[in-house]
């Protein structure tokens, strides 16, 4: 019997529409969750990274505290506590009840999240394996609030299950987080532990403290500054596309165009709006939303054309090179760090800021290659190295010019940490798990200068260091043979063995050769390094 034709009548009532919450649930592994360690991980991070971000915006140095405690094999608990300002009561079943609800998606401004999908993605993940609820406490300083919420996946909606309210004597503020999940607990280089301790390398000015399944770690703060706080700018011309600029055309309340250039845009002025308004051949006085899909096209292209200066950088929150040298020093305990933070510059009309620091020596090891921390947005990334830009930036940088071994498209070799730190507005990461940074060349070509100048000031101190070990090396040579030589000369001189033995032993310290010991460096001297003294 042959297959009966369907109609399109039947195909049509197949159609439905697909919320966000479902669409995640059956795709977990675009926001991290591809397997149960990486999947604890990515729970930490997220809870970690808005309690973070949520301190910085308060100017609040950061007490943030993790909890995983392991309930079975495969099932664990997770809770984070940070000090920051809470959420309000209204905005609480929200902000972790429904993907793609949050404050920065739309603001160009440096932030650890963007999306709107991390803390609700991990409450997603955990009830999916679980069925469990999340629990929210949250204070402003005012009551304290503690709900249980879960998502309901068909509407992409929060449900709340209980909600219990008390009074705060102690005007305690803050949220804490807790969720039951499935996953898995291991340690070393992709592990709970590590990503904790890269954001305290990254962050130096929050205190982490971590209960794991093997103990208690203790994360101290370096310093007790916080970075200056990003300032939140508009779109840059360059960095807008045709599609974007016909839905601004469409929503603008500017009267004009001449009006919705200069009040919708960065370093757009009058002069400039009139400019681009000649070469696009329309009427500064064109309604917005009367501008025909054809004019649109030319006035997009009018705006590449436009000579402008660059976007505000005063968006974006690097670390600088104090922070950075602070932070690097204290989880490596290395003998030297060297940091550079280069000048902000441009992607698609994205501000970004590249930040690097080397270090080398002390408790690292000496075999294998170069460790490589890689961060965005004062993130760790744990996963997909190889995708990242940063590793390739790091690979095509050629390390033997700097006194390091190095095979062809390989790290480095040596006793040497490479942290290289993206800043940007928007960070262009290949997926939705925020693992790896995409390969622009103009991100390509600001991570290899950062890395050189980092490189040449490392060098002068490594082959100072080599060359001291060299002197070192001499010094012990010579002076080993310095008996059968004060022998020797005592046949050839009237002199006594013990008298040629003491003015040899001159010789050597007259000649200026330093012990290795009297002559190791464990900080950084700039003026040093820049005379090679």
């Amino acid at each position: 019997m042959a297959d009966r034709i369907v109609t399109a009548e039947e195909l049509a009532q197949q159609l439905r529409a697909v919320s966000v919450a479902e669409f995640f649930e059956k795709n977990r592994h675009l926001l991290g969750y591809e397997n149960p360690t990486k999947a604890l991980i990515t729970i930490v991070k997220e809870f970690v990274d808005n309690a973070l971000d949520a301190c910085e915006e308060a100017r609040i140095l950061p007490d943030v505290k993790v909890l995983v405690k392991e309930i079975s094999p495969d099932r664990f608990r997770v809770r984070t506590e940070d000090n920051g300002p809470g959420i309000v009561e209204e905005k609480l079943a929200l902000a972790f009840g429904k993907l793609l609800y949050g404050s920065k998606f739309h603001r160009l401004k440096m932030s650890r999240g963007t999306q709107g999908l991390g803390a609700s993605g991990s409450v997603l993940y955990s009830q999916l394996t679980t069925g469990k609820p999340v629990r929210l406490v949250s204070s402003t300083g005012k009551d304290i609030h503690e709900i249980e919420v879960t998502i309901d996946v068909n509407k992409n909606e929060p449900r709340i299950v209980s909600h219990k309210q008390e009074r705060n004597p102690n005007k305690w503020h803050g949220l804490k987080i807790e969720v039951e999940t499935e996953g898995r607990y291991i340690e070393g280089r992709q592990s709970v532990l590590e990503y904790l301790r890269q954001t305290a390398m990254c962050n130096p000015y929050a205190k982490i403290v971590f209960e794991g399944p093997n103990g208690r770690v203790e994360f101290e703060r370096a310093v007790k500054e916080l970075p200056p706080l990003p300032k939140e700018i508009k779109p840059h011309p360059y960095g807008v596309e045709i599609g974007l600029l016909r839905r601004m055309l469409s929503t603008t309340s500017s009267k004009n165009l001449l009006g919705f250039l200069t009040s919708e845009f960065s370093r757009v002025g009058r002069g400039t709006a009139l400019q681009i308004c000649k070469l696009a051949k329309l009427e500064p006085n064109k309604k917005p939303y009367d501008v025909s899909h054809e004019e649109t096209e030319r006035l997009h292209k009018s705006m590449q054309m436009v000579k402008l200066i660059g976007p505000p950088t005063d968006c974006l929150s690097p670390l600088g090179e104090k922070l950075l040298e602070e932070g690097l020093r204290k989880e490596t305990r290395a003998e030297f760090v060297v940091a550079v933070t280069r000048p902000p510059s441009v992607y698609r009309g994205n501000p970004f800021q590249i930040e690097c620091a080397l270090a080398f020596g002390g408790e690292l090891t000496a075999e294998g290659s170069a460790q490589l921390f890689r961060f965005a947005n004062k993130m760790p990334l744990l996963y997909h190295t190889s995708d990242c830009v940063t590793t390739e930036s790091v690979v095509e940088t050629d390390w033997r010019r700097y006194a390091f071994s190095q095979s062809s498209g390989q790290l480095p070799q040596g006793q040497l940490a490479i942290l290289i730190h993206f800043a940007s507005v928007w960070v262009p990461y290949t997926s939705e798990g925020k693992q790896a940074i995409a390969n622009y060349p103009e991100i390509m070509k600001e991570m290899k200068l950062a890395l050189q100048e980092a490189g040449r000031q490392l060098a002068i101190y490594v082959r100072q260091k080599h060359k001291m070990h060299e002197r070192q090396l001499r010094k012990e040579l010579f002076e080993k043979y310095i008996p059968e030589l004060a022998e020797s000369l005592e046949k050839l001189t009237d002199d006594k063995k013990e008298k040629l033995i003491a003015e040899l032993e001159k010789i050597v310290k007259k000649s200026g050769v330093k012990s290795e010991e009297d002559g190791k460096t464990t900080g950084n001297d700039k003026e040093s390094e820049k005379t090679g003294k």
